[in-house]
């Protein structure tokens, strides 16, 4: 009977230490970014292009697909954000998705960078908060893209971390 207590104890006690670690372990979502804002140098060879709002009627990307069924993928990979800032990739058309999710003073910003060498080149979402803008590129078909998200402030062109990257993604959507 003894030792029936002492396995039970035991398992408690392996319980509350499994549940105190994922509580400690996993981090919380912030409605801001802690330690504040650091500064990113951007390599100089980056080209910067200014979103454009989606033309009416667009669908806009949501985690696993898009929102309506017109796209042209019908998905918007590799979705990544930080606070702040969204991104995907739209295949087919090689579309940049950035939406800017704080109402800051800082606009949101997609990094795309390639596996083949072209130069990297970032989406600025300049739109506002609580908006999507687009930039389409022209991509080769064969390669993969990466995406950076960060933030950027207009008023003296810097790019500034809380960031995050996605995976490579296949240009042409086929993993």
């Amino acid at each position: 009977m003894r030792a029936n207590w002492r396995v039970k104890g035991s398992v408690l006690a392996g319980a509350s230490a499994l549940a105190l670690s994922v509580v400690v372990a996993t981090p919380a979502l912030a409605d801001e970014p802690s330690g504040g804002l650091e500064e990113i140098q951007m390599p100089g060879d980056v080209e910067i292009i200014e979103g454009v709002a989606p033309a009416p009627g667009t669908v806009e990307p949501l985690a696993g697909g898009m929102r309506k069924a017109a796209a042209v993928s019908g998905a918007c990979l590799g979705s990544t954000s930080i606070y702040g800032a969204k991104g995907c990739y739209q295949p087919g058309g090689d579309i940049v998705w950035s939406r800017d999710t704080e109402k800051d003073g800082l606009s949101a910003a997609v990094g795309i960078y390639t596996d083949y060498g072209r130069p990297a080149a970032v989406c600025i979402n300049t739109l506002g908060a609580d908006t999507w803008a687009t930039c389409n590129k022209d991509y080769r078909e064969n390669g993969n893209v990466r995406l950076r998200i960060l933030r950027y402030n207009g008023d003296n062109g810097k790019f500034y971390q809380p960031e995050s990257w996605s995976g490579w993604i296949p240009v042409d959507g086929r993993y």
